[in-house]
């Protein structure tokens, strides 16, 4: 029997675990077929912190959320075993540490047949995950929605930020470059080349503003048939949302995407095979109200709605 969230009608939604959609807390991912985690950090921010708070708000904006996706039909709780596994015990105070500790949990994790889905956490945690992503499955196609391209040759100094990630996960050869879609980009930037450079080494990039006002179901499509059969990694950073509908989060950004639309690109995900997910930079002192996190929670679950396997009704 595969685990349930919690329903309302058995523990009130206001008590009751906090873990995710209120499913069991596991120890680790032993008989699980999807683990969901936490990374709390946001030491690789350049902006607003408050990215580690991120997981813990998703977790409690989450017990909202029904097993079954009436608008779809997916039932992902009838088709695979799914448990909330905690947090990644990050170190606070040093970034490089942090990116190391997740890269071996990330190692550790994959030994098991298991599809993780991170809870985040500024965007800095993808490049380690990708790392042990790579090293189990060999270079991945990505799907990344976002405001921000991430491939900074270097913040600071540093070489590895929630700035560069894409950057180093390209030069370390975790990526399929020809199957790289970045959706959503847009705001300022230093140069005319802060983008191209990326698509010069084969990176798909869509414009938000070449976005406005259509639907996203025909671009999904686009992307399900050029990425086919490869193993894909979805990376999705809530400011990719326009502020007025997630602006709790680090480095907001005006004329994104809108929920709706978000939700129609991961429905398009559906039939990729899917390896591993994340969703992160959002930052709960901004928003007071929850919705960022409401709506990143129903992203999450969006997300496993379309993981190989899930049963449709």
């Amino acid at each position: 029997m595969n685990n349930q969230p919690l329903g309302g009608n058995e523990l009130a939604r206001f008590s009751g675990p906090q873990t995710f959609m209120r499913l069991p807390a596991q120890e680790g991912p032993e008989g699980l077929d999807v683990s969901i985690l936490g990374i709390p950090m946001d030491i690789g921010t350049s902006w607003r912190s408050g990215t580690r708070f991120g997981p813990k708000q998703i977790r409690e904006q989450s017990a909202m959320i029904r097993p079954y996706n009436l608008q779809t039909g997916a039932a992902p709780f009838d088709s695979l075993n799914v448990g909330d596994i905690g947090d990644v015990p990050i170190n606070t105070f040093s970034l490089e540490k942090s990116l190391s500790i997740i890269t071996n949990y990330y190692y550790e994790l994959l030994k098991f047949q298991t599809i993780p889905v991170a809870l985040g956490g500024d965007h800095s945690l993808t490049l380690p995950i990708l790392r042990s992503v790579a090293k189990k499955h060999g270079p991945v196609a990505l799907v990344h929605v976002d405001a921000h391209a991430d491939v900074n040759e270097h913040m600071f100094e540093e070489q590895e930020t929630h700035g560069t990630v894409f950057r180093r996960a390209y030069e370390d050869g975790c990526l399929q470059a020809d199957k790289v879609f970045q959706i959503g980009l847009r705001g300022t930037g230093y140069g005319a080349d802060d983008f191209t450079e990326a698509a010069d080494w084969g990176f798909h990039q869509h414009l938000a503003p070449d976005l406005w006002h259509k639907s996203l179901t025909p671009l999904a499509s686009e992307i399900r048939s050029k990425i086919g059969d490869a193993p894909v990694y979805i990376s999705y950073d809530i400011d990719s949302l326009d502020p007025a509908f997630a602006p709790g989060t680090g480095t907001p950004e005006i004329g994104g995407l809108t929920s709706m639309q978000a939700m129609e690109l991961i429905r398009g995900m559906r039939g990729l095979n899917i390896v591993g997910c994340d969703l992160v930079e959002v930052s709960p002192p901004y928003d007071t109200s929850g919705n960022t996190a409401l709506t990143a929670a129903n992203l999450v679950y969006e997300m496993l709605c379309v993981l190989p396997g899930v049963s449709y009704r």
